[in-house]
């Protein structure tokens, strides 16, 4: 992964998805606590966040965005039209503008934003609070192949990286944005399943973490067959596997979850449009 060395990167918003992104950057050595600026609304936060990685703290927006070759758009995306309106004089010098704020279009960042800005959407995951996030990109139209690479770099510290096309970004949110809550969900359910069968509700817990954190890990492993072929070697014939797995389809628990994820994508879309009113 290259270094980001002399790239001065502005943070506006200093939550945990910035606070992620912050810690990665340093923890894999890619820039220095120096190069790096936020800002945020909260003052707790500014202190917090400079105290524990010493960075800067920004006098403003503005400020930030003025001395920045890099600017992380990290607010929630109800304030983004807001904050690009404020900030629009200090991007003459036409610095990279990413947005990770969910929802947000490239067509809504390149109209509020100076003519020719260079903008990078981007859909990260929760998981990149601990490095092992999944974030989707996409490029607007200014933007360069080097913007593209410099995005990456970025976002790498977080975990994997992939570019789609805009008309995809719908469908990531709603399977990898929002895809922990369905992991998480599915936890719950088997934490349920083994207090009610007498179970410890620590043992449980420990139970289902390892179980679901094995299961992923194996479907990542080198050369490690699709999921579909992995849960068939799970399932023997009249086992114990088999008779769980004929329960969900009897009741429809994969059409169920497909319908699920289909209305994520609808409400991304809906959250986009309301956004562009």
């Amino acid at each position: 992964m290259a270094t980001l060395k002399n790239v001065r990167i502005a943070f506006l918003g200093a939550g945990n998805m910035a606070e992620a992104m912050i810690a990665g950057l340093l923890r894999e050595g890619l820039t220095q606590a120096d190069h790096i600026r936020i800002t945020d609304l909260v003052p707790e936060r500014r202190d917090f966040m400079a105290q524990t990685y010493q960075v800067g703290i920004a006098e403003s927006n503005t400020q930030a965005v003025a001395s920045s070759d890099v600017v992380i758009l990290a607010v929630k995306p109800q304030g983004m039209g807001e904050l690009l309106a404020e900030v629009q004089t200090a991007a003459a010098h036409q610095p990279l503008f990413i947005s990770i704020a969910a929802g947000i279009t490239v067509s809504f960042l390149e109209k509020t934003l100076p003519a020719q800005a260079r903008v990078i959407r981007c859909m990260p995951n929760t998981p990149a609070l601990i490095g092992a996030g999944m974030t989707a990109i996409c490029a607007g139209h200014a933007a360069t192949a080097q913007d593209l690479i410099l995005a990456e770099n970025i976002l790498a510290a977080t975990g994997q990286v992939v570019r789609v096309e805009e008309a995809q970004m719908d469908a990531v949110t709603a399977v990898s944005g929002s895809g922990p809550a369905y992991a998480f969900y599915l936890m719950e359910a088997m934490i349920d399943a083994a207090e009610r069968m007498g179970l410890d509700p620590e043992l449980a817990r420990t139970l289902v973490k390892q179980t679901v954190s094995g299961a992923a890990a194996l479907a990542h492993a080198p050369d490690a067959a699709d999921p579909s072929e992995l849960r068939q070697r799970v399932t023997s014939k009249g086992g114990t596997t088999a008779a769980a797995i004929a329960a969900m389809d009897a009741e429809n628990v994969r059409d169920h979850l497909i319908t699920a994820i289909l209305a994520a994508q609808e409400r991304a879309r809906e959250l986009a449009a309301e956004l562009e009113r």
